[in-house]
């Protein structure tokens, strides 16, 4: 089963906790096409932030916002200004949602990654933004994998999909070293995918780490 789900949503409860959490009984699709929104728009802003994830907890008329980000430096801004520049930014997004007609009162949290290789969705578009520089594929998978077991993860699996190189015939490679059991609930796997549009074609990217007992 743990080849066959991601390993997030196998874990959430007991490792993971989901990144939406409000309730809502007649409006749900629209907060929820919301939700994406905030999602895309935030990380197509801050992507030299070098976005990873972000929570998003609604209340009646509040939202709370934690980005997590491996260079807090760059969201923030000197004396906050930036952080008072992303309100701004979203409440524009949210302007644009028809289940906004109140804007709601804003507060945003950023997380700083202290160890950016133990995180898969930041491992994975690096792997990405380095296809699309037409490098070595198995140098940067080997890379990858070196500095994900130096910053103490216990197994590492990368799998790449598609025209591998602009090869004619697609096909599947992987390098792993030490343990990612996925069957294993109590084991704190971390899973990305990122794709990377290349002249050729999509080469999908997968990054399991295996951070050990939660």
């Amino acid at each position: 089963m743990g080849q066959k789900v991601n390993p997030k949503l196998l874990r959430l409860g007991p490792v993971y906790n989901w990144s939406s959490r409000w309730f809502e009984d007649k409006k749900y699709k629209d907060i929820l096409i919301e939700d994406r929104k905030i999602r895309k728009a935030l990380t197509e802003r801050l992507k030299n932030a070098g976005v990873s994830d972000i929570e998003i907890e609604r209340s009646i008329n509040n939202m709370g916002l934690k980005i997590y980000v491996s260079r807090p430096g760059i969201v923030i801004g000197r004396g906050g200004s930036g952080l008072e520049d992303l309100k701004k930014f979203i409440n524009e997004v949210l302007k644009s949602n028809i289940s906004s007609k109140q804007p709601p009162k804003i507060d945003i949290r950023i997380e700083a990654i202290k160890e950016p290789n133990l995180d898969a969705y930041l491992v994975a578009s690096n792997i990405s933004d380095q296809l699309l520089r037409r490098l070595p594929h198995r140098r940067i998978m080997t890379q990858a994998v070196e500095k994900v077991m130096f910053a103490g993860a216990k197994g590492v699996r990368i799998v790449l999909s598609g025209r591998i190189g602009g090869a004619e015939i697609g096909r599947r490679e992987k390098q792993q070293k030490g343990t990612v059991p996925l069957s294993t609930i109590r084991e704190h796997i971390n899973f990305s995918s990122v794709p990377a549009l290349t002249k050729k074609g999509y080469i999908g990217v997968k990054v399991w780490i295996n951070r050990g007992d939660k």
